[in-house]
């Protein structure tokens, strides 16, 4: 835990401007809660934004999630963003008890029943059943506002991002796909009648680094095949590889293809020191 403290507190005083925390009930290896990581995250800094990257919503109950960010939000003094999709793992669904085909409509369901419990929506149809209407309780005293981005890539994830989120955060698009998906967002975002001030574009790269290219892509293709369970050709297509330099080059060009906020997921044990070279680089 103090190695956990100390890396956050390390990674703020290089730069930067958010903590992430990705979030799997049943994994291939053991792994640490994603909003006790994130508590502690917020405990060990002062100015940076902690947020889940992205929380599976529809494995969980929605009233008790939204009780845990209400309580982060207030106590870190509203540095909280949470990021909820639907994750990709069928295993997960059924450890769980859930039907994996029915995993955007809960997550629909479950973004509702955030806002709802916040105080925050209209009330939420629970599976089939009709509209409960606003909630009669309060949790907390008011937090302040969370903000729900909507994590995935598909068309889907964009249109649920455009009509229930607060932002959007895909993964494993390069960066002339993001600049299409952007466009799309904004036409969808004008068809929900919502205002794009104040909705957040970010984008999760996978990245790994090091003076030799072919090294730093085997290497972070091996980090994720082990993370991931699957073969390293997989990632062939998804990891933002090269010397620091190179990365710090296409981060850049999702900024200039309209992202607001850039996600590193440092696929290396050594993440602070893959981090500071990055940070060197721009």
């Amino acid at each position: 835990m103090s190695d956990l403290a100390a890396t956050c507190r390390r990674a703020e005083q290089l730069g930067a401007d958010a903590l992430w925390a990705c979030d799997h009930l049943f994994w291939h290896g053991p792994s640490l809660e994603c909003m006790v990581v994130l508590t502690v995250a917020a405990t060990a800094t002062e100015r940076a934004t902690v947020g889940t990257c992205v929380i599976q919503l529809p494995l969980r109950q929605a009233a008790a999630v939204a009780k845990q960010a209400a309580s982060l939000q207030t106590l870190s003094g509203g540095r909280l963003v949470l990021g909820v999709g639907v994750g990709s793992h069928a295993g997960e669904y059924e450890e769980s008890g859930v039907d994996y085909h029915r995993r955007g409509r809960l997550l629909d369901t479950g973004i509702l029943e955030l806002r709802r419990c916040w105080g925050s929506g209209q009330g939420v149809a629970r599976g089939d059943i009709a509209d409960m209407g606003p909630s009669r309780y309060r949790q907390l005293p008011p937090p302040p506002q969370v903000p729900v981005w909507v994590g995935g890539s598909s068309e889907a994830s964009l249109q649920r991002a455009a009509t229930l989120g607060d932002g959007w955060m895909p993964l494993y698009l390069k960066p002339d796909e993001y600049s299409y998906a952007i466009e799309r967002l904004a036409k969808k975002l004008d068809v929900a009648g919502r205002p794009s001030d104040g909705f957040t574009r970010s984008i999760v790269l996978f990245v790994s680094i090091d003076d030799d290219r072919e090294v730093s892509h085997l290497r972070g293709t091996a980090w994720m095949s082990s993370f991931y369970g699957i073969p390293a050709r997989a990632f062939d297509r998804h990891i933002v590889s090269g010397t620091a330099a190179d990365v710090a080059s296409v981060a850049t060009d999702y900024l200039r293809a309209g992202a607001d906020h850039v996600a590193v997921y440092v696929t290396d044990d050594r993440p602070l020191q893959q981090f500071e070279r990055l940070m060197d680089a721009f």
